[in-house]
């Protein structure tokens, strides 16, 4: 799967955009999302050409009914989402494949409540359109709730950020400092790449994991006042991965 920056570059273009929704339909021809588009074809290949080399689209020769020379079909080929949540105190992107296999094989990461789904599909190639249409229905529903879900953990993920600004400043001294505290933020149940971090503001660093050190005892130091300057932890309690030294 091509990088995030890559496929927002790719899809920004409007005719790209509207060329693979008529593809998620069926394979077309050139000739046809040229007339559908009204675009010249010859703008279609190129963008075609585009997507092809990106792995949006793949193309399939098939025999002119005119016994002329073969012609080609364009078909969706990649399965994948792109996300980007943008506010104040907030900039997440992402971008995954949509993962593979039947529904039982999906069936353990899916929701509750849609054994009859699961059950209804089985093993079947084909389904007539008004099952669909009932099965679509439901998942359509489930996929809303998802949603709205989702839009309030980003909300309250975005609260909690807006908040804790206040802090960032008080514990930090400089602008490094106030950088590697929201790359902590950012991704707090894994441990950040100081590598990375360093590149990405242009010090050294041995200069980052001197940053991360003397952050990291500042934290202790917060952590140890607000429990009552005792640290303590059952047997084999797993420590936040910016305790462990």
């Amino acid at each position: 799967m091509p990088g995030f920056d890559d496929v927002l570059s790719i899809l920004e273009n409007k005719s790209r955009r509207e060329i693979l929704e008529l593809l998620t339909k069926e394979p077309h021809y050139a000739l046809q999302l040229s007339e559908l588009l009204q675009i010249s074809q010859q703008a279609v290949v190129k963008h075609l050409s585009i997507l092809e080399k990106a792995g949006f689209v793949s193309v399939d020769k098939v025999p002119s009914e005119k016994g002329g020379p073969p012609r080609k079909v364009y078909k969706v080929t990649e399965s994948f989402c792109l996300r980007l949540d943008l506010g104040p105190r907030l900039f997440k992107t992402s971008g995954k494949m949509m993962p593979s296999g039947g529904p039982m094989r999906l069936s353990s990461k899916l929701p509750g409540g849609l054994e009859d789904v699961i059950d209804t599909m089985g093993t079947r190639r084909r389904i007539p359109m008004n099952e669909a249409m009932s099965i679509l229905s439901k998942l359509q529903m489930q996929l809303e709730k998802m949603d709205e879900q989702r839009d309030a953990l980003i909300a309250l993920h975005q609260q909690v950020m807006m908040k804790v600004a206040p802090s960032i400043e008080d514990l930090t001294d400089n602008y490094e400092e106030r950088q590697l505290a929201h790359a902590m933020l950012d991704q707090p149940i894994r441990p950040v790449d100081l590598d990375l971090f360093s590149q990405s503001i242009r010090i050294q660093s041995s200069q980052a994991e001197d940053i991360m050190a003397g952050l990291r005892d500042r934290l202790i130091r917060d952590l140890a006042r607000s429990k009552g300057n005792i640290i303590a932890g059952g047997e084999g309690a797993p420590l936040p991965w910016w305790l462990v030294r």
